[in-house]
């Protein structure tokens, strides 16, 4: 079963109150405000299903794609999940860092993954995409965590057209990617 808010619930034939009633009896958890899971739900990330309920556009990004990948070893003290520019930046009370993407670039290398443990989907971007964004955020990433997942990937047989094909497309990122690139060749 995916997640319930009382909106879906409500279409489902569960009233509101039949919904809190539910969760007061232990037949629903409660994992985010105004979200339910059913209490027998396989484990899964909650942090996914409430980005991915709360906006269907969702994409995790950056840091939490490269440690996805295992292109990193830093250990995001967040989710980070990233939105079309211009959408509005839900309030939540999980461990979620909500960014803005530009709407042009936003479906660059982004594809959509099941969330173990539930039938919701979240969108994913590609390991090429989260390296060219680590270089176009560096100055709020920092550089070491760009050159670092770099090198790892270029290490797994990465193909640096690739990359450039991507860093071309997505705005300040061709240039520090193709410096990068050539301190590493």
């Amino acid at each position: 079963m995916s997640a319930l808010t009382p909106g879906i619930a409500g279409r489902e034939g569960l009233s509101r109150s039949a919904l809190y009633r539910a969760a007061q009896e232990g037949r629903f958890e409660r994992i985010a405000r105004g979200i339910y899971l059913p209490s027998d739900a396989a484990a899964t990330d909650w942090e996914w299903v409430e980005a991915s309920t709360r906006r269907p556009e969702a994409t995790i990004c950056l840091t939490s794609a490269l440690a996805y990948y295992d292109l990193t070893d830093v250990i995001p003290d967040a989710l980070n999940v990233a939105i079309p520019r211009g959408v509005r930046i839900p309030a939540t009370d999980s461990a979620i860092t909500w960014h803005s993407f530009d709407r042009s670039t936003f479906d660059i290398g982004r594809e959509e993954i099941s969330i173990p443990g539930s039938e919701l989907t979240i969108g994913l971007y590609s390991p090429e995409r989260s390296i060219v964004d680590a270089f176009r955020l560096r100055g709020e990433l920092g550089y070491e965590l760009a050159r670092d997942t770099l090198k790892e990937w270029l290490r797994r047989g990465g193909k640096p057209a690739h990359l450039m094909e991507i860093a071309t497309r997505v705005p300040r990122a061709k240039t520090p990617v193709l410096r990068a690139l050539e301190l590493l060749s």
